[in-house]
């Protein structure tokens, strides 16, 4: 596996656009690979006053066309995510980001046997339990109190020949322990939740806690 990480001009007019319809992003992110089309992970991240675009994949990728479309022209970075993954041990502490989509399913009473239609959750209280609910079978446990919301923000664009799509992205960050090793990684290299076309599921971590 490889994480990527690309430097994004947020006061281009190309990279302007791509925020307000993440679907442009996710086609560059698909032409940065030769053969069939696969999805990736990816997400965008603000570290201070820079914008970067992060990559996870099986394979090195092209990220030539990222930068000449979105790029501020700085060379981009990619490195082999295999170590990391090597040091997932039972009882390790990281500290996490994820960006997801945490969303519920809503029944109709009138129409028991019906399967539910999906609802973003708009409180932070509500986000919050989405990720608890899911920390065990995801392999990692965490408490109310070991983690935060940064940051939400609804996506409203249109898709070709469907109709507008509207999605809530909701970043996270904090400290996790990891329960079940194989499970965590599974999670680093798959994601969770909606949304991974448009840049959501993607958890990475780093040593702390």
């Amino acid at each position: 596996m490889y994480l990527s990480r690309v430097e994004l001009d947020p006061i281009r007019r190309s990279t302007m656009t791509a925020l307000a319809a993440p679907q442009k992003f996710h086609g560059a992110v698909e032409s940065a690979f030769s053969g069939e089309r696969r999805r990736r992970l990816w997400r965008l991240d603000r570290l201070g006053e820079k914008l970067y675009l992060l990559l996870l994949s099986e394979e090195m990728p092209d990220l030539s066309g990222i930068v000449e479309q979105f790029g501020t022209g700085a060379a981009p970075e990619s490195r082999n995510y295999d170590p990391l993954l090597a040091r997932i041990t039972p009882g390790s502490r990281w500290q996490f980001r994820l960006a997801a989509n945490p969303t519920k399913s809503c029944k109709d009473a009138q129409k028991p046997t019906a399967r539910g239609t999906v609802a973003a959750h708009c409180t932070t209280q509500y986000q919050k339990q989405w990720l608890l609910n899911r920390a065990a079978k995801h392999g990692f446990a965490m408490t109310e109190d070991s983690f935060t919301v940064t940051r939400v923000q609804w996506h409203h664009f249109a898709k070709r020949g469907t109709r507008p799509v509207s999605l809530l992205a909701v970043t996270y960050e904090g400290v996790l322990q990891v329960t079940d090793p194989e499970a965590f990684r599974n999670l680093l290299c798959q994601g969770m939740g909606r949304g991974k076309a448009y840049g959501l599921g993607l958890l990475t971590v780093m040593r702390g806690g």
